[in-house]
């Protein structure tokens, strides 16, 4: 288990973000190397309970898996606190940064990237107030957002981890994203249709029902694994949104009219998948 680093854990981190961000991704050849910057800001806090080099590096390998698909995106930092959530809060700090919750701690680096590229994939994602009844679907992006991270960093750190001791540790990323894969399977003999008409009343009511959100997100990881520059595409998830009701079909349709060409094709393809056809 990676606990040590030659780094003074009161350097102040704020570097852009580079580790695990080049690594290869199935379908992703052409894909922009990260070269933009992203600002990642962990508190300077005894409640980390560990090295805050060593958490920096997590935070920035996450997030780096998903970045690397936003080449146009300019982002204000974001300020990490170990406790309080996961949450990302509405209130931005007093430079305009983004605020993250996490709920985790010493060297569980595994449930640090799985909280912190949920809460990522939010900020992405425009997050914003407003009518919940669609809410569910960002979370299920969200949460398709941990598991891709995940996968992508047990295959960076085979070859490029952020500490060279640090290799064996994909085989924890993978096992632990395994796992979340498994807990994600629909029940057997049931379509993700059918088993959407049967959830989405009380997912409506309810966004973040994750054992339900991940059944979603498993169920859409091999579109974004085959293409994952569309995750380009989620930043305009809220960018129509006026704070009024709609249903999801209303909703996925806006989505697709507020992106760019490139990404409508992929998103009439998740709502193929989810059977609903875009008014």
């Amino acid at each position: 288990m990676p606990v040590k680093t030659a780094l003074p854990g009161s350097v102040l981190l704020a570097l852009a973000v580079g580790l695990g961000a080049l690594a290869a991704e199935p379908g992703a050849a052409d894909a922009p190397p990260a070269a933009h910057k992203l600002v990642i800001r962990p508190a300077e806090t005894k409640q980390w309970e560990a090295s805050l080099a060593d958490v920096h590096a997590v935070l920035a390998s996450a997030a780096g898996e998903l970045w690397r698909f936003f080449p146009e995106r300019e982002m204000p930092p974001i300020l990490v606190e170990p406790k309080g959530g996961p949450i990302t809060i509405f209130q931005r700090g007093p430079k305009g940064e983004y605020r993250v919750r996490l709920a985790t701690g010493k060297t569980f680096w595994c449930q640090y990237a799985y909280q912190f590229a949920h809460e990522f994939c939010h900020i992405l994602c425009n997050f914003r107030e407003g009518d919940k009844a669609n809410k569910w679907f960002e979370e299920s992006l969200c949460e398709l957002a941990s598991i891709f991270a995940i996968r992508a960093m047990a295959r960076s750190w085979q070859t490029q981890p952020p500490y060279p001791n640090w290799r064996d540790f994909s085989k924890s990323l993978q096992s632990y994203a395994d796992d979340l894969v498994k807990q994600g399977q629909l029940p057997q003999g049931t379509t993700l249709p059918d088993w959407l008409k049967q959830n989405l009343p009380e997912l409506s009511k309810n966004a973040g029902i994750r054992e339900k959100n991940r059944i979603v997100s498993v169920a859409l990881l091999p579109l974004f694994e085959k293409a994952p520059e569309h995750w380009e595409a989620v930043q305009y998830l809220n960018a129509g949104d006026t704070g009024g009701a709609r249903s999801f079909p209303v909703y996925l349709a806006d989505w697709c009219a507020q992106s760019p060409r490139k990404h409508k094709g992929f998103i009439r393809e998740i709502a193929r998948l989810l059977a609903v056809e875009l008014p």
